[in-house]
C-alpha cells in the first residue's frame, strides 16, 4: 500500500513540467489555451488563446460580456483548470496552489471581508492566512494606496462600495507582487478614486512590476495601459501596444505635465497646418489634427509656446478601434 502511493506521488509531481529558464524573466506567456465548461459540447469559453506580458507593462484585457476575460483571470490564478494549453508565470506552469502564485497579487470577482472587523484587521488577517512573515507584508504602502484614512479602524461593514474596492485593491497589492491582476477595480469608484487608481496602476508598473487590467471603462484603459489583449467569445483577436492599436490618421495626442488652459489650447489650434486642437477631458493635454503640419513641427511650435509637453503620438479613441475589432471579429 506504501508502495502504491509513493508510485502515485511520484507520477503527479512527474506532470508538473519544469521551470523554464528562459522565461525567468517573463511575467507571463500562455500558449494554446482553451476551456470548456461542463453541459457544453462545442461552445468554448476560451479557445487557442496565447499572449505574452512583460515587465513594467500596464495590460488591458478588453472584450465584451462573455469574451473569456474572467475565465482566463481564474485559470491564470489556478482557480479553475483548463482543458488545453498552458499558462507559465515567470516560467513556473501554473497549478493549484503553485509556489509562484506567491509573486502573483490578484483582485477577482470581488474579495470577501469580515464585516465586524476593521479594515486594517481584514488586512492583517489576511496577510496571516499566506503564512508569510509579517514584515513582508509591506502593509503601509498598500494602505497608503488605498487612501482610507481613518476608515482604516472601522468596521468594513459601514464601508461604502468604493471603499469596499479600494480595500479589496490594498488586499491584492500586500506584499507589493510582481505580478498584479485587477478584475474591474473601478467598480464603485467615483471620479477621483477613478483618476487615482489608474495613477496607482501606472506607478505600480513603472517600478518594473506588471500589471494586468480587465475594465469596461474603454476610456480609463487608453490613459492608464501600455498594451492591449482584446477578446471576443474566447478567441484572441488582436494583441499589442495600445498606440499601435489606437494610433492612425491625422489626429495627435500631446500629453502635458499640467493642465492646458483654453486660451492655450486656441493658440495651438491656429498654427500653420493645425486644423484644431482640443483640450482632453482631464485637461492634461491636446488633441491636435494636422492639416499639413508634421508632428516634429507642431513639438517645436508647442515648445516655442512653452506647452510643458510630456508625450507626442497618434491617436484614435479605443472604443472606435474596439468595436471595429470587435465586428471584425463577428463577421
Amino acid at each position: 500500500l506504501v508502495a502504491a502511493v509513493l508510485l502515485l506521488t511520484t507520477r503527479r509531481r512527474s506532470t508538473v513540467p519544469a521551470p523554464d529558464p528562459d522565461l525567468a524573466e517573463v511575467p507571463l506567456r500562455i500558449t494554446g489555451l482553451s476551456k470548456k465548461y461542463s453541459g457544453s459540447t462545442d461552445r468554448y469559453a476560451v479557445r487557442d488563446l496565447g499572449f505574452q506580458v512583460e515587465k513594467g507593462q500596464v495590460l488591458g484585457l478588453l472584450g465584451p460580456n462573455g469574451a473569456g476575460k474572467t475565465t482566463t483571470l481564474r485559470m491564470l490564478m489556478g482557480l479553475i483548470a483548463p482543458d488545453a494549453g498552458e499558462i507559465r508565470v515567470f516560467g513556473h506552469a501554473i497549478r493549484p496552489g503553485a509556489p509562484v502564485l506567491s509573486r502573483v497579487g490578484s483582485f477577482v470577482e470581488g474579495a470577501g471581508f469580515l464585516p465586524h472587523l476593521s479594515g486594517r484587521a481584514n488586512l492583517e488577517l489576511y496577510w496571516q492566512a499566506t503564512g508569510r512573515p509579517a514584515e513582508d507584508a509591506r502593509l503601509d504602502e498598500a494602505l497608503e494606496i488605498a487612501g482610507l484614512g481613518d476608515a482604516l479602524a472601522r468596521a468594513v461593514r459601514t464601508y461604502s462600495q468604493g471603499m469596499r474596492q479600494r480595500l479589496a485593491i490594498a488586499q491584492a497589492m500586500l506584499g507589493m507582487p510582481d505580478l498584479l491582476i485587477l478584475d474591474e477595480p473601478t467598480n464603485g469608484l467615483d471620479p477621483p478614486q477613478i483618476r487615482e487608481m489608474r495613477d496607482v496602476m501606472i506607478r505600480y508598473a513603472a517600478g518594473g512590476r506588471t500589471v494586468i487590467v480587465s475594465s469596461h471603462l474603454l476610456s480609463e484603459v487608453e490613459q492608464s495601459c501600455t498594451h492591449l489583449v482584446v477578446m471576443d467569445r474566447g478567441r484572441l483577436v488582436q494583441a499589442g501596444p495600445v498606440a499601435e492599436i489606437t494610433g492612425s490618421g491625422d489626429m495627435i495626442l500631446v500629453t502635458t505635465a499640467g493642465e492646458v488652459s483654453e486660451p492655450l489650447a486656441e493658440k495651438v489650434a491656429v498654427l500653420p497646418g493645425v486644423g484644431s486642437a482640443v483640450r482632453t477631458d482631464d485637461r492634461r493635454g491636446l488633441l491636435v489634427r494636422l492639416d499639413g503640419a508634421t508632428v516634429p513641427g507642431l513639438v517645436a511650435e508647442l515648445v516655442r509656446l512653452d506647452v510643458p509637453v510630456t508625450g507626442v503620438g497618434p491617436h484614435r479613441r479605443l472604443e472606435d478601434a474596439f468595436l471595429t475589432l470587435i465586428s471584425g471579429g463577428s463577421a
